[in-house]
C-alpha cells in the first residue's frame, strides 16, 4: 500500500439533502454509530434512497464516503474537472491509497474521529449526469478482466470528533488476515 509519510484531509463536505454533489465546508462533526451530523446519508440504518427502499432496516455501512484527491489529478488528465465534494464524498484525502486498504482498517482523522473501512463505493449512473462519460473512468475492466472501481471507499464512525482540512490521517490496520475490500 503506497502512502505518504503524512497523509492528510484535503477537504470535508456534507449536505442535508440527497443531491449528487456535497458542498465543501470548514469542518464536519462525526458521530459514533451515526455518521456525519447534518448529512443526508447519516444514520444507524441505511440512508441511501435505493437501498432504504429495498431493505429499510439494513445497517448503514456507508456513513462516511472518502475519496483521494489524487483521483481528481488523474481525471484532469482525461479531460474531466472535478473538485472536492463534487462526487458526493465527505472526506477528500491526499497521500493515502484508500483503495488498497483492507476491510476493517481504521482511519484516525484529526484528533478524535475514527472511521472503520467497510468497503468500496459502488458508483451509480448519476455520475454520467454530472459529467458525461465519467462513469467509465471510475469503473473499468483491466486486461485480466478484473473490475477496477476508483470512486472511493465507505466507512462507519467508531469514534466521533470534528474533522477539518489539514488534519492528519493515521491508518490502523486490522489484526489478523488482511481482507480486500468488497463493494458496499
Amino acid at each position: 500500500m503506497m502512502q505518504d509519510a503524512h497523509p492528510t484531509v484535503v477537504s470535508v463536505s456534507r449536505d442535508d439533502k440527497h443531491r449528487f454533489s456535497k458542498p465543501a465546508v470548514a469542518d464536519i462533526r462525526l458521530i459514533s454509530g451515526f455518521g456525519i451530523e447534518g448529512d443526508a446519508h447519516a444514520g444507524a440504518t441505511t440512508a441511501h434512497r435505493y437501498l432504504a427502499r429495498k431493505d429499510p432496516g439494513r445497517p448503514n455501512l456507508t456513513q462516511v464516503h472518502l475519496l483521494p484527491a489524487e483521483l481528481f489529478d488523474d481525471l484532469a488528465g482525461t479531460g474531466f474537472t472535478v473538485a472536492p465534494g463534487e462526487l458526493g464524498e465527505n472526506v477528500t484525502t491526499r497521500g493515502l491509497d484508500l483503495l488498497a486498504l483492507p476491510l476493517g482498517a481504521r482511519l484516525h482523522l484529526g484528533a478524535d474521529a475514527v472511521v472503520q473501512v467497510t468497503g468500496m463505493r459502488n458508483p451509480c449512473s448519476l455520475i454520467n449526469g454530472y459529467q458525461r462519460g465519467l462513469m467509465t473512468t471510475l469503473i473499468r475492466t483491466d486486461d485480466a478482466g478484473q473490475v477496477i472501481r476508483r470512486a472511493g471507499i465507505m466507512g462507519i464512525v467508531l469514534s466521533g470528533g470534528t474533522v477539518r482540512p489539514g488534519d492528519p490521517i493515521r491508518v490502523e490496520l486490522p489484526a489478523g488476515e488482511q481482507l480486500p475490500l468488497g463493494v458496499v
